[in-house]
């Protein structure tokens, strides 16, 4: 293994891919360095001038505060944000994919919507905070009278509770976000079936989220609020008896063959680090563009952090009218981060410097490889429902647990999760494969982890390769093996839809 690499030909820096004592001489750098450099890190390949661009990717990661000598530490105590303008160019880099030529399937849950699970869970869903206690109350009242014996094709019962609902506007892009974060739930294909509970007197009405249309097109749903019920114990017991006649109805379901063109992707990452951009990122493309070229869908978030580099994105754009949509979001944030006291370079994270990451421009780089080739087919609003097939956009926060909820509320049926720190998460209905960015965290972690890409710089493993591993990884999560975080039981809290506007 190397001591450095050069990620392009224009870059004026290296990244360390071994943790390198002061005085080392590395090839490409043209002096020994001047400090000891941790793994994951930037080195000066030369000297680089105060105001001069530092280049990673071939592309701008931010200015030089001070003047930087051949072998020194490119990092936050010298390296900022600078300007970062850009020729958005829309739609002028689209390169169609081939098709596949092979039909690959999957073993699935076929729904009365068209749709299919890689999960048959049974959901109780809540419209507002006040209902969440009771949600899990039922759950764990179903758990203990052994409900679901009778069931066998029922994966279990999932409490979605969470923090909002009320003490909102109803009328709001706040409120659209939640409606829907919920709608997008409750007939998620992952779920044979829900029981949706109010409180009865919040924001987030139950008529406003059943009434005149149907949610589901199995009729697999039923509703009720604690005070039209009778209060606790009553709702208890009338959920037990709406849970049982909905898992009849899911009971129903058995995996069956589907063409993969039904798998939906979100991918994410988080606790990234120096190698993020070099190895997981960069498979996960090759597995989305796989996925595409069968007909599948896959889904790129987190809007604040491809922030800097979304020029990427809109040169790719199906159509110009495509890529303004996706900077249209971007000019959003900019004015929801200026409104509300923060700016766009608030990440990275500080374990994400640790592992090598300076400004958001570098890190929104490396989180771009996840998206691989294909053309951006369309952009969507926050949990609103996916219908274009293909690579697509969907606007998020870069907190991962309220983009991931959005990703699944759009539709996702599989998370794939990249990290280099080491993120501990589930996403219940929808199963989350974790996959590491270097080897020496996956074999700390390896319990956690579903796939190492560190070999791709330990051992020279082809990102290709490793891509295509990914995507068989994808195939057989989606047909029933259970992810490092299922077997965990990871999912109860991940739940965390996007609040957007004032606490009332």
């Amino acid at each position: 293994m190397p001591d450095v690499i050069c990620l392009h030909d224009d870059d004026n820096i290296v990244i360390a891919l071994a943790d390198l004592d002061a005085g080392s001489v590395v090839e490409g750098v043209a002096a020994p360095l001047v400090g000891s450099i941790k793994r994951g890190h930037k080195i000066a390949r030369r000297a680089i001038a105060k105001g001069t661009n530092v280049i990673r990717y071939g592309q701008t990661i931010g200015q030089t505060k001070a003047d930087i000598v051949a072998g020194e530490h490119v990092h936050v105590h010298n390296l900022g944000m600078g300007d970062h303008t850009r020729d958005y160019a829309f739609a002028s880099e689209v390169k169609p994919l081939a098709p596949a030529a092979d039909a690959r399937t999957f073993d699935g849950y076929h729904r009365a919507d068209g749709g299919v699970g890689t999960r048959n869970y049974i959901g109780i869903l809540t419209s507002v905070n006040c209902s969440g206690s009771v949600a899990k109350f039922i759950a764990e009242a179903a758990e203990k009278s052994g409900l679901l014996d009778a069931f066998p094709n029922v994966d279990g019962i999932v409490p979605i509770t969470h923090g909002t609902g009320c003490g909102m506007s109803g009328e709001n892009e706040g409120y659209d976000a939640l409606f829907r974060t919920l709608s997008g739930y409750a007939c998620h294909p992952n779920f044979g079936g829900i029981l949706l509970i109010g409180l009865g007197c919040e924001v987030m009405q139950l008529s406003a989220l059943v009434d005149g249309r149907p949610i589901r097109a199995d009729g697999a749903l039923r509703y009720m609020t604690i005070q039209q019920e009778g209060g606790t114990r009553k709702t208890i017991e009338k959920g037990l008896k709406e849970l049982a006649g909905v898992a009849a109805l899911a009971n129903q379901a058995t995996r069956q063959p589907a063409p993969i063109s039904k798998i939906m992707v979100g991918m994410q990452c988080g606790g990234s680090d120096g190698y993020s951009g070099i190895t997981a990122n960069p498979a996960l493309g090759v597995a989305s563009d796989l996925l595409v070229q069968h007909g599948g869908t896959t889904i790129l978030s987190e809007t604040s952090e491809i922030y800097g580099a979304e020029h990427l994105l809109t040169r790719r754009a199906v159509s110009a009218e495509v890529g303004e949509k996706l900077i249209a979001r971007v000019r959003w944030w900019e004015d929801y981060t200026a409104r509300n006291g923060g700016e766009m370079d608030n990440n990275p994270s500080p374990g994400n410097k640790r592992g090598g990451l300076t400004t958001i421009l570098e890190k929104s780089l490396g989180a771009v490889a996840k998206s691989g080739s294909a053309p951006l087919s369309d952009v969507y609003k926050f949990a609103e429902k996916i219908t274009t097939p293909g690579f697509v956009f969907m606007d998020s926060p870069g907190f991962d647990p309220c983009s991931v909820t959005g990703q699944v509320a759009s539709g996702a049926n599989l998370i794939a999760f990249t990290t280099g720190r080491g993120s501990v998460s589930g996403y219940m209905p929808t199963p989350g494969i974790k996959i590491a960015t270097n080897s020496e965290m996956y074999a700390r972690m390896s319990d956690d982890m579903d796939l190492n890409c560190g070999d791709i710089v330990s051992e020279g493993v082809a990102i290709e390769d490793k891509g295509r591993d990914l995507f068989e990884l994808f195939i057989r999560v989606a047909s029933g093996e259970k992810t490092k975080s299922e077997e965990l039981g990871y999912g109860g809290v991940e739940f965390v839809p996007w609040q957007i506007g004032a606490v009332m």
